[in-house]
């Protein structure tokens, strides 16, 4: 279950329901408000009224995108940018009862993203309208709630597309919370925690909460902090008493000492949680609990990025918010299963291309130990092409307001190492974008002195329009969007600006990686596969420039590190008959590409070897077909139907003598290859390859057959037990398998699933970016020989049947259990 729910004050264990009255005030409530609202997607006149009657409309629950339960239309208003899916405007509605809140308690309801234009109304007075379809936002319920029956009404408006350049989707998408607190309490996102010292000896925590006091007259309080491990150990108090004036808010600074601290790192992600609570003489008034982190960072001019006083290369990728067929409303398993296969690729920084991200996902960076680049805006004043209502319509009267919401919900996160102000942003090249900047970066140093910022620059050497010398001086670190697109910087990369501004910090912000679709082999002579005036290169070529590349990254300290474009497709930015990208090593339904083992076996340690590609040519027998490994073996040796093709050898980085000539601080490899892969050209004949990769005394194996037709189909699940909560999910991957029960690498066979009991189909996809299947169908083709089944629960424990079956081919069943949640936030429950 979610469980950064228990990290955000206490909850009730109980769902509030009927006119059960609260307690006289005490420690704050928070409740979940997902479940039981009333949609539509239309624009229903006079839906913000309390006597509307909705009793049509769908019933459903929340996280919800509308755009992804749609069909793809290559005239869709979204366009490629939005995946040619459709958007417009939808209406929720919510009846709740409460009882009327006593000595001044107040209730306030937290929106944690909604895409895009909403407003938000109480029982028929609006409460205001936010924007900005990526930042949280809450209001003031208090005044305007009824002790019998309530309506929270919202509106969402997504009409006006174009309006972002990849898929945004529709809707209220993320978490929806009613908080309830006394008068005398810690304000919405605010505790503010840093570590100003930290090592293994000691550590300091500095700590600014925000009190508030909606009474009319002062009140003198203790503010009470408490720090405990993650076994729950307390390692730090401090009590500060404090004077509030009337109908205000105090900041209020506390320091705190720990000894021998468990620091976070990217091994080991050590998290600490915060308690503050707020006494009245004896009596606690409220309760909010923050999770951090103890750690140092620092940046450095030559040598890069450090982590707790160590050198540490970010192995970044750039991420979008989607996760497939599941659009942007995405569960919290759905991103812990993409950021376990990161991770086993050696990955170990994100940037959250191109806005904030969703909460529960930045919670998992700070748990599995990811770098974060947390970025806040794709466009300032300036429109890019033909995204007429993107954000540059709004970036004069919302930049401010939605950066601060930003930095003050997520500057907690030790994950997050550096902010980005913007991506690709076309004042760059102006003079107005160094004004523009400067009061961006007033902002963000105001808010969060202790994290550098950048942009990510995709013009500092363009030869028609640059950046500015001043713009790009301004920035913290200066990031550098595809380093090697202009003129000699093909080879130089970097080094031309290092040697001209050797003050400069400078990280890779946006960078190619290896464009492919997964399983799809294109030779030299074959018809381009990929959008219209893309040049993907040959299977056997086209990790060449990413290679390039990291190498260069990977040998200069200065570079402190590259975020490659990108770590798993997304849908939108794409060109008709595609719906998403191919850029990714990840495909849309979170299976790896060829791709991803190149960066595996440049990011991590343990020896492996990947081969490529199939070896189901018929029709091609005798014809050279290049076979192609990744590895971080000393050695490989092919072999084809038993006969040895040779063994080749990588090394990278070389080294040099060390105590002496011809001296050596490691076993010599004596290298066949600048390159970074390994490539034998092989006359195609049916059978197997297996390639043998050998280091330091270890030997590991991977085989490729030839296979024989379809003949059935295997299921296998991410996780066979999850919460019975209507959110939680699991991903269940289908393969196509020959009578010998391999992975046929060319199978399309149509494959229709069926789930029973306490599930349903939240979505399926095959990760092939020209099929635009709705994304809901039950339906659903094999690519490359796989396909994947997305299965969320109901709202009560059980069994789970899954069963997937496609003509004559042998069926597969697999089955889950949905169990009652563990720690589950307390609900409130709807009247409908």
């Amino acid at each position: 279950m979610h469980k950064r729910l228990l990290f955000l004050g206490f909850l009730l264990v109980a769902a509030l329901s009927g006119a059960r009255s609260l307690a006289a005030p005490g420690p704050r409530q928070r409740l979940l408000l997902d479940y039981g609202w009333q949609f539509i997607q239309a624009d229903a006149q006079g839906a913000d009224k309390i006597d509307f009657d909705d009793r049509p409309w769908r019933a459903l629950n929340l996280p919800h995108d509308w755009s992804i339960e749609g069909e793809f239309k290559e005239d869709a208003p979204t366009t490629g940018y939005g995946g040619y899916l459709p958007a417009g405007i939808g209406w929720y509605r919510k009846h709740f009862r409460l009882p009327q809140l006593s000595n001044g308690q107040k209730c306030w309801v937290e929106f944690e993203g909604v895409y895009m234009n909403s407003e938000v109304w109480l029982n028929g007075h609006s409460l205001g309208k936010h924007a900005f379809g990526y930042t949280g936002f809450y209001y003031d319920l208090s005044p305007f709630l009824s002790k019998g029956e309530n309506v929270i009404a919202v509106r969402v408006d997504n009409s006006l597309q174009p309006n972002n350049r990849w898929y945004s989707g529709s809707g209220i998408y993320r978490h929806v919370w009613l908080n309830v607190a006394n008068p005398v309490h810690v304000a919405q996102w605010g505790t503010y925690i840093t570590t100003p010292a930290a090592d293994s000896a000691a550590a300091t925590v500095a700590v600014r909460t925000t009190v508030e006091n909606s009474l009319p007259t002062p009140q003198n309080i203790v503010l009470r902090s408490v720090v405990k491990n993650a076994a729950g150990a307390t390692v730090g108090v401090v009590d500060t008493p404090v004077t509030l004036a009337a109908a205000g808010s105090t900041d209020v600074a506390q320091t705190l000492k720990i000894t021998a601290p468990a620091l976070w790192s990217v091994a080991t992600p050590a998290l600490y949680t915060l308690h503050s609570s707020v006494l009245t003489g004896k009596k606690v008034g409220d309760n909010t609990t923050s999770s951090f982190g103890i750690r140092r960072i620092e940046y450095d001019q030559d040598k890069g990025f450090l982590l707790n006083g160590k050198h540490v290369k970010m192995n970044g990728v750039c991420l979008h918010s989607d996760a497939g067929c599941l659009g942007v409303a995405v569960p919290r398993q759905a991103w812990v299963r993409r950021l376990q296969t990161l991770k086993a690729m050696g990955c170990n920084a994100i940037r959250t291309a191109h806005n904030p991200p969703d909460p529960d996902f930045l919670e998992l960076c700070d748990q599995m130990g990811f770098l974060v680049m947390d970025e806040a805006f794709d466009e300032w004043e300036i429109a890019k092409g033909q995204v007429q209502y993107s954000y540059h319509t709004l970036f004069a009267e919302n930049s401010q307001p939605d950066l601060v919401s930003m930095l003050h919900r997520d500057r907690n996160h030790p994950s997050i190492v550096i902010w980005s102000a913007g991506n690709e942003v076309l004042d760059q090249g102006k003079a107005r974008g160094v004004e523009v900047l400067k009061n961006l970066l007033a902002t963000f140093h105001r808010e969060d002195p202790t994290r550098p910022v950048t942009v990510g620059n995709d013009r500092i050497a363009d030869v028609e329009y640059p950046a500015t010398p001043a713009f790009l001086d301004l920035q913290d670190v200066v990031g550098y969007n595809y380093v090697d697109r202009w003129l000699n910087r093909r080879e130089l990369y970097y080094s031309i600006d290092k040697q001209a501004h050797p003050a400069w910090k400078v990280i890779g912000t946006e960078n190619g990686s290896i464009y492919s679709m997964r399983g799809v082999y294109r030779l030299a002579s074959d018809k381009v596969v990929g959008r219209p005036g893309f040049r993907p290169g040959s299977y056997n070529t086209s990790m060449v420039k990413a290679e390039q590349l990291w190498k260069f990254t990977a040998v200069h300290d200065y570079v402190i590190g590259d975020f490659m474009w990108t770590g798993i497709d997304h849908l939108g930015e794409a060109h008709w008959p595609f719906k998403s990208s191919s850029s990714g090593v990840i495909d849309l339904c979170g299976f790896p590409k060829d791709s991803y083992y190149f960066y595996q076996s440049q990011w991590t340690d343990k020896p492996m070897v990947h081969a490529f590609p199939h070896w189901n040519w018929a029709g091609r027998e005798g014809q050279v077909i290049p076979v192609v490994a990744y590895t971080n073996c000393d050695s490989v040796e092919l072999f084809v139907n038993g006969k040895s093709f040779g063994s080749k050898s990588v090394a990278f980085p070389q080294q040099g003598n060390s105590g002496g000539n011809n001296k050596f601080a490691h076993p010599f490899v004596n290298a066949t290859t600048s390159d970074l892969h390994l490539s034998w050209d092989v006359p195609y004949e049916p059978g197997t390859l297996k390639l043998v990769g050998r280091k330091n005394g270890t030997t590991v194996s991977e085989e490729v057959r030839t296979t024989g037709p379809p003949a059935a189909l295997r299921l296998s699940v991410d996780k066979k037990t999850i919460d019975a909560d209507a959110w939680d999910i699991a991903d269940v991957k289908v393969e196509v398998l020959d009578a010998k029960g391999l992975v046929v690498p060319n199978a399309d066979n149509l494959i229709e699933f069926k789930v029973e009991g306490a599930g349903t189909l939240a979505g399926t996809d095959n990760g092939n970016p020209q099929d635009r299947t709705t994304m809901q169908s039950k339906q659903r083709q094999a690519f490359s020989g796989l396909a994947l089944a997305v299965v969320r629960s109901r709202d009560q424990p059980g069994t789970i049947r899954i069963t997937a079956s496609s003509g004559n081919l042998q069926s597969d069943t697999i089955q889950l259990t949905a169990r009652k949640p563990v720690n589950a936030p307390g609900r409130v429950i709807g009247l409908k």
